[in-house]
């Protein structure tokens, strides 16, 4: 026997029935029993090999030993050398809870691989030592004889042998639909992929219709199901934009805080003269100031709140990074059927000799008018249209169901080619029932890939030009109208000519030029009176039935696209996001539907199938992305190949997917995105994202929600870190004195406006809804910073100063009202208890919190002023300045609090001087804005002001 596992399948496919026998060894009474135990000691169980799985446990504390929580063990240990347990025990409990928050939020095992064992079947029916017997799945060998029926699903990859009617849905596999008819016959052309050669059906996949037998080729981890299992398992997890961001964010708040704590330490030795030990001390406590202790729980928290907004919108999010990834995304690799389209083939034209009808209505409902013109056409009225759909309807096997609920889609049985003919026969005024009584079936010759063509015989009620039975042949036009010696127009029977033959196939040959299905169908009476028909019905072949045919006309369909996504296609091309298609379907169907919505617009786009992709290089592939490509027939490893391409373009991938071939893609793409509806467990478990309505406009929404989770990411972190500056000018003015002037704020304080107040506020900024033009920019370069240049000049320099001038002048504002003036010490100075200067940092904590009332308010929004969103909109961030009020007064009025954070309680004139901080704060950054604005030609809801074009 020869090594199966290494036989080609294209050899294999080429042979006939018994070559292929003889190649593998075995023959149509199956394998030994000897051979069996043979072959399974040579190659081992028909499974799917599970791959290596990060343990839990690690799993675990990686959510601890990233870099910013490590940063945040040493400032914790940091704290505790400086004499400072409450802020060591603090900054570690913020570590622990957000470690725990993280691993509970995105703890998914990986369960890609077992997903892909539950789609094989436990049992098996073979032919082994002559005898049919049932075996489990696992014991298959290459050899054995599988026996498949309706309804099966299949174990292993194979060779047909044997077919009756035999239809397989290869979904899994390629993504369409579609049954695809399979053959016993020797297929030669060399051009076929796998999934396309009608002899070779694959594990993974189940038969649809009919039955048949099949040798097995490849088992388990050889089979094209365990190639797609192992391109998963071999795949590692790749950062988000955001998580490397994070990391280049620690590190350089890690350099930032260092540099400020030797500064002050210098600072402190030189000018106030202190100790190198206390000033050591000093300087530790400084760096725990300058570490945004509230980033991280921040930023998470934010993100899971964006999950839940984007669950409303249908988009269910697996991981918390994916979610900014999203808002980076600059091309979206996508396949077609269900996503793109409806996934309900529907009838949209019909050709007769004399006329052709527009059909309204999408889907399987039954809801539409067939139209020639403006006029409204029923069956009734045109014996050629009655013949044409009733034929249609007659002439096949699906089945539709009615929805069990109102409101609830139509359903098939069957293939859906078929089953849209069932609809337009009822949108013409027919009903299936009464053309089943009055026309019953009484024979079927089942189509065959080799005729293209099925035929149905029915018994007439009412006699069709003289005769009481008719044959009703469907197949590819080329086939019907080569066999048709006649055509029926206005009611009459005419000789066929070589002009109508050439009409016929012009039309045929639009309608798929544009991307459309046709079907064509005849007839033939079946007289008594005609000799060439054999008496008994058992007799009938397609030789001696399928000739002599009678035209009536072409039957056009498409699987239409969803109405809203060409609006979703127009808003990624105003959002600089590429769509590329990438599907199993053929490339002419693919291109008419990518026109049609709008992904390609150039008049010659590079259309790709996968057996040109083969041949094609992965300089020639880099090329030809830059330009409009669709990419049709694709293997999943050629999907995947693709998606690697992109990337290694400095692209952000999002990759759509429904299939057990799309899971390998979804894995290595940026952003996974699978079918709720349609998608099986294994692209579920191997994508980052999950639509529950499996509609590509969806992805739009989600993308829209990405870009405005990074927007309010950088918004909560110009707010976090502006309250760095006010912390540290301060303590700054107390180095440069010579310590004449006391620090305005103590450790525990800074600690204070780091972990408690800016807390509430900085999360309410996660929950901005979308800046009104957050489509309007192209994707962002994931290389920028995500504490860029600009973000820092605008929390140190603006909103920082603003901060440090008002919390400076709320502490000196404290000590003149109680008769400090210039000449004197002091309040505090070598008297840290001096219970006026306890109120006067009392008074500059207080200032921080109300200047950063305004700053809040202020970083609602870039450039838009916050009046055009509402200044009290957001309910988050008004329950944060509610918590911040409330805790400054508690930590202020019961003594317990007073001495843990050096406070005292504040008097009248003290709240005055600090309830017009946050106006002022707040119409400063107005004024600022409004310049912007004028300059950039920008309306106060931050969108561009369209320029009237220059006269000449």
């Amino acid at each position: 026997m020869s090594d199966s596992h290494e036989e080609e399948m294209p050899q294999i496919a080429a042979l006939t029935s018994d070559a292929v026998f003889k190649s593998l060894g075995t023959s149509a009474a199956g394998l030994a029993s000897d051979q069996v135990s043979e072959l399974q000691a040579r190659y081992g169980k028909n499974l799917i090999q599970a791959g290596k799985k990060k343990s839990p446990v690690i799993a675990f504390l990686s959510n601890f030993t990233h870099l910013m929580a490590i940063l945040l063990w040493v400032a914790g240990i940091i704290a505790f050398v400086a004499g400072m347990p409450e802020l060591g025990v603090a900054v570690w409990l913020v570590n622990l809870i957000n470690g725990c928050f993280s691993f509970w939020q995105e703890h998914q095992a990986d369960k890609a691989t077992e997903a892909l064992k539950k789609m094989l079947p436990s049992y098996v029916n073979v032919i082994r030592d002559g005898q049919q017997a049932q075996v489990l799945a696992e014991d298959l060998v290459p050899g054995d004889v599988m026996v498949l029926a309706e309804g099966d699903k299949i174990s292993a990859d194979g060779r047909v042998v044997r077919a009756s009617d035999l239809q397989v849905d290869q979904s899994t596999l390629t993504g369409e639909s579609n049954p695809v008819r399979k053959t016993a016959d020797a297929v030669l052309e060399a051009d076929l992929t796998a999934a396309e050669t009608p002899n070779l059906v694959f594990a993974g996949t189940s038969v649809s219709e009919g039955n048949g037998r099949v040798v097995v080729t490849k088992i388990g981890m050889a089979t094209e199901f365990g190639k797609i299992a192992s391109l998963t398992q071999n795949m590692e997890d790749s950062e988000s934009p955001l998580q490397r961001q994070l990391d280049r964010l620690t590190k350089q708040v890690t350099l930032f805080a260092l540099c400020m704590g030797i500064v002050f330490f210098l600072l402190d030795v030189l000018f106030v003269r202190n100790g190198l030990a206390s000033s050591f001390i000093f300087a530790l406590g400084m760096v725990v100031a300058f570490i945004p202790e509230g980033l991280l729980p921040t930023v998470t928290l934010s993100l899971a709140m964006a999950v839940q907004r984007m669950s409303k919108r249908n988009a269910l999010v697996k991981k918390l990074s994916s979610v900014e990834a999203l808002g980076s995304t600059s091309v979206i690799c996508t396949d077609k059927t269900g996503t793109l389209t409806q996934n309900e083939m529907t009838v949209n034209h019909l050709w007769t000799c004399d006329r052709e009808y527009e059909v309204t209505g999408v889907g399987y409902a039954p809801k539409g008018e067939i139209l020639c013109g403006k006029d409204k056409w029923e069956a009734a009225d045109n014996e050629e249209l009655r013949l044409l759909v009733s034929g249609g309807a007659l002439c096949s096997n699906a089945r539709l169901v009615e929805p069990d609920e109102e409101g609830g889609r139509y359903t098939v049985l069957g293939d859906p080619t078929e089953a849209c003919l069932l609809v337009s026969a009822q949108k013409a005024g027919l009903s299936l029932e009464d053309l089943e009584r009055e026309m019953p079936r009484v024979r079927e010759l089942p189509f065959e890939s080799r005729r293209k063509r099925m035929t149905t015989i029915h018994q007439l009620k009412r006699p069709l030009d003289g005769a009481s039975r008719v044959a009703f042949v469907k197949g590819a036009p080329n086939e019907v109208v080569r066999l048709s010696d006649n055509y029926r127009t206005d009611g009459k029977v005419m000789p066929m000519s070589d002009e109508m033959r050439k009409s016929i196939m012009d039309a045929n040959d639009g309608y798929a030029a544009n991307g459309l299905r046709v079907l064509a169908l005849a007839y033939r009476p079946l007289s008594p009176d005609d000799a060439s028909i054999p008496r008994s019905m058992s007799d009938y072949t397609p030789e001696n039935i399928e000739c002599g045919l009678t035209f009536v006309g072409l039957l056009v369909m498409q699987d239409p696209p969803r109405p809203e996504v060409a609006d979703a296609v127009a808003e990624c091309r105003r959002a600089g996001i590429r769509v590329v298609m990438i599907t199993g379907d053929y490339g002419l169907t693919a291109l008419s539907i990518a026109r049609k919505i709008g992904i390609v617009q150039s008049p010659n786009p590079r259309v790709f199938s996968g057996v040109e992709l083969e041949k094609t290089s992965d300089d020639e592939l880099k090329e030809a992305l830059k330009g409009e490509v669709v990419f049709a027939r694709m293997a999943p490893e050629q999907k995947l190949r693709v998606v690697e391409n992109l990337q290694q373009m400095g692209e952000i991938v999002a990759v759509t997917g429904d299939g057990v071939n799309d899971s390998p893609a979804l894995k290595r793409a940026d952003i996974g995105v699978a079918m709720g509806i349609t998608g099986t467990d294994v692209a579920k478990e191997a994508a980052d994202m999950i639509l529950t309505d499996d509609n590509f406009a969806s992805i739009v929404h989600a993308i829209e929600e990405g870009r405005a989770v990074y927007a309010n990411i950088r918004k909560f972190m110009l707010y976090i870190l502006n309250s760095n500056v006010p912390e540290a000018v301060p303590s700054a003015i107390y180095l440069l004195s010579g310590g004449a002037v006391p620090l305005p704020l103590t450790t525990m304080q800074i600690l204070t406006i780091d972990l408690g107040t800016d807390m509430l506020p900085a999360l309410g900024l996660g929950t901005e809804p979308p800046e009104a033009d957050v489509m309007a920019n192209p994707p962002r370069n994931p290389n920028e910073p995500l504490l860029s240049g600009k973000v820092m000049r605008k929390a140190f320099l603006w909103y920082g100063m603003l901060g440090a001038l008002f919390s400076f002048a709320a502490f000196m504002f404290c000590q003149v009202m109680n008769g400090w003036h210039p000449g004197i010490e002091m309040f505090g100075v070598g008297n840290d208890l001096d219970p006026i200067y306890v109120r006067a940092t009392t008074m500059a904590l207080a200032a921080i919190v109300f200047t950063q009332i305004g700053e809040v308010w202020n970083c609602r929004t870039e450039t838009a002023s916050v009046f055009s969103v509402g200044l009290f909109s957001n309910k988050q961030i008004n329950k944060g300045i509610l918590f911040e009020i409330a805790l400054i007064i508690f930590i202020t009025l019961f003594p317990p609090f007073q001495s843990v954070f050096h406070t005292s309680p504040l008097v009248l004139n003290d709240f005055v001087f600090l309830v017009l901080l946050p106006p002022v704060i707040l119409l400063l950054e107005e004024a600022r804005k409004a310049i912007v604005r004028k300059r950039n030609h920008i309306d106060r809801n931050g969108v561009a002001i369209k320029q009237a074009p220059e006269k000449r």
